[in-house]
């Protein structure tokens, strides 16, 4: 194994020990990730909901099934990318994370999962991943589809960027489910194209700055 390989092991194993927040007591059990320590791609979601929670791993179910096929629909794995989630335990119902939960999840574990991995390009499905990551508050529907940079400082004055495409979530294309031209999955399917392409190395993406007259979310 290698000293990257061992070093995520050892974070998702503290991850799955974490009561720093109140979402742990309310949980089966911390839903930390799936995917290999040299994903090009990471996905990041919201929160796990119900399946996940019983299951221990996030994206499955109905949800899971339809990001499987959206992925496998230009030739992309599920096992050939990272997956997880801003906050690592479901919140009570399925509530929206709040913001000290996102702030002590992202602070405790996301980043350190990113600065790990490292990838090439991260999607980020819905509202709550896309706000979180980018720092702003303008809403999925105005920032899908288009490629952001994301910047990480990391040990030793290094950066890392990264290729960031908002897309939106599994769980709204089966709440609107409709293939209209134009329509959510419509949009989807251009959006996951314009990703392989990328990975593919057909082109660079045309990145646009995050809009700093947003107010930070952290």
């Amino acid at each position: 194994m290698t000293d990257l390989g061992a070093a995520l092991l050892d974070l998702e194993a503290r991850n799955r020990a974490c009561t720093a927040c109140r979402l742990r007591a309310g949980c089966l059990q911390v839903v930390v990730s799936d995917g290999p320590v040299n994903a090009e791609v990471v996905i990041v979601g919201e929160a796990p909901g119900g399946g996940e929670d019983l299951e221990g791993h996030p994206f499955v179910g109905p949800g899971g099934q339809l990001l499987d096929r959206i992925l496998g629909s230009v030739g992309l794995s599920r096992e050939a990318c990272y997956i997880t989630n801003v906050v690592k335990c479901r919140p009570p119902a399925n509530r929206d994370p709040q913001p000290d939960e996102i702030d002590t999840c992202t602070t405790l574990w996301l980043g350190a999962q990113l600065g790990l991995l490292r990838p090439k390009v991260i999607l980020t499905l819905g509202n709550t991943a896309t706000q979180t990551l980018l720092q702003t508050r303008q809403g999925i529907t105005k920032l899908r589809g288009q490629w952001f940079p994301f910047v990480q400082a990391l040990p030793g004055g290094h950066k890392h960027t990264a290729w960031l495409m908002p897309m939106l979530h599994p769980a709204y294309l089966l709440r609107v489910d409709t293939r209209a031209p134009g329509g959510p999955k419509s949009l989807t399917w251009r959006d996951i194209q314009e990703v392989a392409a990328v990975l593919r190395g057909e082109h660079q993406p045309v990145t646009h700055p995050p809009d700093t007259s947003q107010p930070r979310l952290l």
